[in-house]
């Protein structure tokens, strides 16, 4: 089993980090730094919570002068490269959030993204000022650097996993497509990714927003039109039909015929693999999108999980049989109860053919 990323900050690594702060800063106390970042709660704390300790920790041993203490984080910068780093960012939204360092501030996240990414430190000045931060989005997203330019679009994602989620652009996702619109067809796939990934968390509360810019963006580039299927993902999974439409999948029910899902048995235990069967015929070539989605009983009602089989053009006359086997073992992500699970078979979001499996204990 892979370590957890926490596991990262070593006392090795704190030392090394502590002896940069020292050829910086002459009165850094490097062992009495380490031993108060590592006290008796280090060992509980999780990824975030160690990040903070060493923020705070940090903030107590530089100089009490906020900018001077920035100053020498941005003096040793380009020896801190990396994810662990995470830290320096981390930094500047714990001691610079205050109006009268917000310059400086803002200028050290662009330079700290470069190196690490300040994704989750600018969220906090951008529910503080969004009108004034998303102007900074703007500029960086014009930016040469392709870290910086995907700072503009990463940090005001309306739901980035481990960060505060911005309500205000839950509600209201205008000011994020503008920033968007300067990076729909970006060079860099890692910027292009996260316009995906910030189209995708706006779906999932304004779905009709996304799905009127990717109508007006399908076609502008090769690089725009992978943002936009990538953007649209949860909403073609869930057969959204315009934007089954706008990706050239056609209704399936005047499509296949002979369809069928089974089960190599019908009660099974938890823990269990079961071999399904499932099959069709196309009538005339179509663009599928070919799933089966299981309805798990839960503690309180159901709850519907998809798995993808296939999503290719099927030619006319073209027959399929083909097994999939499914694990029904327990995992941290899914717990399952005993029940009887309702399994289908899914084209284009549609359902085709079903069949019943009994899990028991």
């Amino acid at each position: 089993m892979a370590e957890p990323l926490k596991a990262m900050y070593t006392k090795d690594f704190l030392e090394g980090f502590a002896s940069k702060v020292k050829q910086a800063h002459n009165d850094f106390d490097e062992l009495k730094f380490v031993d108060k970042v590592m006290d008796a709660d280090w060992e509980g704390l999780e990824l975030k919570g160690r990040i903070r300790r060493i923020s705070l920790v940090l903030g107590s041993f530089l100089p009490e002068s906020y900018p001077e203490a920035l100053g020498i984080l941005l003096a040793i910068q380009d020896q801190c490269e990396g994810f662990p780093y995470l830290f320096f960012p981390d930094f500047v939204e714990v001691f610079g959030l205050e109006p009268e360092h917000e310059e400086i501030s803002l200028h050290a996240l662009e330079q700290f993204t470069k190196r690490s990414t300040a994704e989750f430190a600018i969220r906090a000045f951008l529910i503080r000022s969004p009108e004034r931060i998303m102007k900074r989005m703007m500029e960086w997203a014009q930016s040469e650097d392709h870290h910086v330019r995907r700072l503009a679009s990463e940090g005001c994602r309306p739901r980035l996993p481990w960060g505060q989620a911005i309500r205000q652009f839950k509600k209201d996702p205008s000011p994020i497509f503008e920033v968007l619109e300067l990076l729909k067809a970006d060079s860099s796939l890692y910027v292009r990714k996260s316009v995906a990934n910030n189209l995708n968390d706006i779906a999932k509360d304004n779905p009709k927003q996304v799905i009127f810019t990717a109508k007006r963006w399908s076609g502008f580039s090769p690089e725009t039109d992978w943002i936009i299927r990538h953007g649209c993902r949860t909403m073609l999974r869930s057969g959204e039909p315009e934007v089954m439409a706008l990706f050239g999948y056609e209704e399936a029910t005047e499509t296949l015929i002979d369809t069928a899902i089974a089960t190599d048995r019908h009660r099974v235990t938890i823990g269990e693999l079961v071999t399904m069967s499932y099959s069709f015929k196309v009538k005339k070539q179509a663009k599928l999108r070919i799933e089966y989605a299981i309805d798990f009983v839960k503690k309180r009602g159901i709850s519907r999980k998809k798995f993808l089989l296939s999503d290719r053009i099927f030619t006319a006359g073209e027959s399929v049989a083909k097994e999939r086997v499914h694990n029904w073992k327990d995992l941290t992500t899914r717990v399952h109860y005993p029940g009887i699970h309702r399994i289908v078979l899914l084209a284009n979001g549609i359902e085709v053919a079903q069949t019943d499996l009994e899990l028991i204990k």
